[in-house]
């Protein structure tokens, strides 16, 4: 049952002119950085073949590409998630979905599975654009990975949030302001406090992704993505839980 709610979500946003509009944009814009990106490593390659331990094309290009990559998937994924439980309430299907025979957590786990599944294609898209280097020289194919697993846990917990903030209203547009708004203020405090150790750094959405984005793969920050989601899809269905008991689902 899980699974026939992801694919229904999945079947939603693919149909919705909407996501495919903000997807092309997506699209047009991590574009125009990979060939920003590019142009810059190849305008500096003569001076780097004179160093030593000159860094590649995957440090010059494709780190600083995933980067952008997650800032600017932070801005469109509240877009893309807006509609999961919102629009649910606003065309009063709620209640149908609701008294059908599953659980609050397997309509939870649905929704996010199926945005999930949605957001997986911007991450093979930079993944083919960091790729696509090989063509021309030798990548580093770890640091590919790293950034490509980081972008994908990042996204799965925007999805959480996102979800979350769908849950609290009816409408999908202030859901979309409240998941950005969600995400903006986690990003935003970290940036306004740089201590490492501070407790806003240990909040920080976007922060966890700095270190894949080197190449390196910490068990703590895969705990702390895991740990995140779950937290917020608990959020997401206690919200649920307590419409359907107090009778506010549609």
């Amino acid at each position: 049952m899980i699974l026939t709610l992801a694919g229904k979500e999945l079947r939603g946003l693919f149909s919705s002119p909407l996501a495919w509009i903000v997807a092309a944009l997506l699209q047009l814009i991590l574009a125009w950085v990979f060939l920003m990106r590019l142009d810059s490593f190849l305008e500096l390659q003569p001076r780097l073949a004179q160093l030593a331990d000159a860094p590649g094309a995957s440090e010059i290009v494709t780190a600083p590409l995933f980067s952008a990559a997650a800032v600017i998937l932070m801005m469109a994924t509240p877009i893309f998630g807006m509609r999961l439980i919102a629009e649910e309430r606003r065309n009063r299907t709620m209640p149908l979905l609701m008294s059908a025979p599953i659980s609050m957590t397997q309509i939870v786990l649905g929704k996010f599975l199926g945005l999930c599944a949605f957001l997986m294609l911007p991450v093979g898209m930079v993944s083919a654009m960091g790729a696509a280097l090989a063509a021309g020289g030798e990548i580093d194919l770890g640091l590919l990975a790293a950034n490509a697993l980081g972008l994908a846990l990042l996204l799965a917990t925007f999805a959480a949030v996102v979800l979350f903030a769908s849950s609290l209203t009816s409408q999908p547009i202030i859901a979309a302001v409240l998941g950005l708004g969600i995400l903006l203020a986690s990003w935003l405090a970290s940036l306004a406090n740089p201590d490492s150790a501070g407790v806003l750094q240990l909040l920080s959405v976007t922060r966890r992704f700095e270190r894949f984005n080197t190449g390196l793969v910490d068990s703590a920050d895969l705990a702390w993505h895991a740990i995140a989601i779950v937290l917020f899809l608990l959020l997401t269905i206690r919200r649920l839980d307590r419409d359907r008991l107090v009778g506010h689902g549609a």
